[in-house]
């Protein structure tokens, strides 16, 4: 296990004038990316060999560092080449999807923006739910197995999968013909199987809402919400329901791309008391709680109650979609602000008063 203490010695040996911002090329990294250089600092993209190209496509990226795969991050020698270009990790899905929680709190020296032991909550998808009941938020009902199926459903699989082979069901049967027709399709594996979340489908409208703890100004922040657009449920929208019978079609909850929400005023504070709920919880679970970005996934009921059915802890690919700035931002900060930029001048901030090791772990 990483220590936070050990973590911060290494900070404070850190050249505090030539931070680089560092992630992995791939999810929001262009959003973190842009964010950095908006604030005047370095960057460096760490990529699967060939995913590179796309990168060098925009003009944000100071050093690459290439690997044959993503989990060659944890080698020793590739830890140290970051720790000696003073490397502050942003964490996005793909270090949980590719490297996992339990390698990044056992075997990842380098400092990462943010808590990493939250990152473990997230991946887990009981512990997930355990934190959203301790912080009293409205959840939906869920189900230890799927013989306790009694309404409809959607089965998760752990870590971030980008709705990558969810299902529906309403019964047993439904959910083993479901599971197996999954299988086939390459979309799970049996070891997803094993650790299924099943929970109860709220009809509404799905909202991820995107927050930012500063622990410099004991600030929440609400930076933007977004919806996701999914295939390919979203397609089968187009087509009338007495085809989708007759051609037996099921729906499925990859997610292809997000677009931004505006919520009507009367939400935002729901938006904020889910907020402030989860946060308060977070500092109980694992000290000192959350450091800067996450996200809570909603449905909207109609009768406009926000249900969480899903936390992020980190930065999440919705926020892509207020690069530049949202609403929110802009009445905020009244300039261009995004997740990316929002994260970077608080690094810039806590450089400046001496407290980077309170945005650290």
């Amino acid at each position: 296990m990483i220590l936070r203490e050990t973590v911060l010695k290494t900070v404070e040996e850190y050249d505090a004038k030539n931070i680089h911002i560092t992630t992995i090329g791939s999810h929001s990294a262009l959003n973190i990316f842009k964010g950095a250089k908006d604030e005047g600092f370095q960057t460096i993209c760490i990529c699967e060999r060939g995913r590179e190209t796309v990168y060098q496509r925009f003009p944000l990226v100071d050093r690459y560092i290439i690997l044959d795969k993503l989990s060659n991050l944890l080698d020793d020698d590739i830890q140290r080449r970051l720790l000696s270009l003073n490397s502050l990790i942003i964490p996005h899905g793909s270090f949980n999807a590719y490297i996992g929680s339990e390698r990044i709190e056992e075997s990842f020296n380098l400092p990462i923006f943010g808590n990493r032991a939250l990152l473990t909550w997230e991946s887990h998808r009981e512990m997930q739910d355990k934190w959203l009941k301790l912080a009293g938020v409205p959840v939906p009902k869920t189900y230890s197995k799927p013989d306790e199926i009694d309404t409809l459903t959607i089965t998760k699989f752990p870590r971030a999968k980008g709705g990558r082979g969810y299902f529906l069901a309403n019964s047993l049967d439904v959910y083993e013909r479901k599971a197996d027709e999954m299988l086939k399709k390459g979309l799970i594996s049996e070891d997803d199987l094993k650790e299924p979340q099943i929970q109860e489908y709220i009809t509404g409208a799905p909202v991820y809402l995107h927050y930012f703890y500063s622990p410099l100004s004991n600030r929440l922040e609400f930076l933007g919400a977004d919806r996701r657009y999914e295939s390919n449920v979203d397609g089968l929208s187009r087509i009338p329901a007495a085809d989708q019978l007759e051609a037996k079609l099921d729906a499925t909850f990859t997610v292809m791309g997000n677009f931004m929400i505006v919520l009507r005023e009367s939400l935002l504070s729901q938006v904020y008391d889910l907020g402030e709920k989860v946060l308060e919880a977070s500092r109980r679970i694992a000290p000192p709680g959350l450091i800067g970005p996450f996200c809570l996934e909603t449905i909207c009921t109609e009768n406009l109650k926000l249900i969480v059915f899903e936390i992020s802890c980190r930065i999440v690919a919705g926020c892509n979609v207020a690069i530049g700035y949202s609403p929110y931002t802009y009445l905020l900060y009244g300039e261009p602000m995004y997740m990316g930029r929002r994260i970077a001048r608080e690094i810039k901030e806590a450089i400046h008063q001496g407290k980077l090791n309170s945005l650290i772990t």
